[in-house]
């Protein structure tokens, strides 16, 4: 059996690809990017079988972070991620989500800021935190090295990568994010983003038409 599990819980009519990512092991999980629709993730929660001992966030926008405090409270756990640079868009959830229709959004402020470095576990699993800011200023990636794995987003999709038409996206700054932090991560490693099917580094290398050949 691998170390790590993974589910993927479409939620928000956003369709935004919140993840349930535990340790075989302890069954220990961590929810990551929980933006609403927690009725739906705490059915899948329970179909795992794991014990949820954290809340991770990528990124603060709402189809992503709208549900992270209400779970959290729930559940009894501590939210972590993303980089302090996203807590505007953190606080600003209810009236993006009163424009978009998603119900129950809450403010949250994390009781862990992550930085790129950082020290990050799930269970026994330790994942690397890279910070790709450009969609957001305080965007992060986790990645779990000894399979593979990255856990990007919104900063990577397949074929595409993400929006930089928001006041403080910075469309340049995002594809050296991706160029310096995500490729060199190797071809083989998988890629879930926040929104569509899974990718891999080296697909997106290929056919890519947002990054340098």
């Amino acid at each position: 059996m691998q170390p790590i599990q993974i589910a993927v819980v479409p939620v928000t009519p956003f369709a935004q690809n919140c993840s349930i990512v535990w340790c075989t092991k302890t069954m220990k999980a961590a929810v990551i990017d929980p933006g609403g629709d927690l009725e739906r993730i705490r059915s899948a929660l329970a179909e795992t079988g794991a014990s949820v001992e954290k809340i991770l966030l990528t990124h603060g926008h709402v189809d992503h972070a709208a549900g992270a405090a209400e779970l959290a409270e729930s559940l009894g756990v501590k939210v972590e991620g993303p980089h302090a640079a996203d807590q505007f868009l953190m606080d600003g959830i209810p009236a993006m989500a009163e424009k978009y229709g998603i119900a129950g959004a809450r403010a949250v402020t994390p009781d862990r800021y992550l930085n790129e470095g950082d020290s990050l576990t799930v269970g026994e699993l330790a994942l690397d935190i890279l910070h790709v800011p450009g969609h957001t200023p305080g965007h992060l990636v986790f990645v779990y090295r000894p399979i593979g794995l990255a856990m990007v987003g919104d900063t990577l999709f397949k074929g595409s990568v993400g929006r930089t038409d928001f006041p403080y996206g910075d469309h340049d700054q995002l594809i050296s994010g991706i160029v310096d932090k995500l490729l060199p991560l190797g071809d083989n490693v998988v890629c879930l983003p926040g929104h569509g099917p899974v990718t891999s580094i080296g697909d997106e290398k290929k056919s890519n038409p947002f990054l340098p050949r």
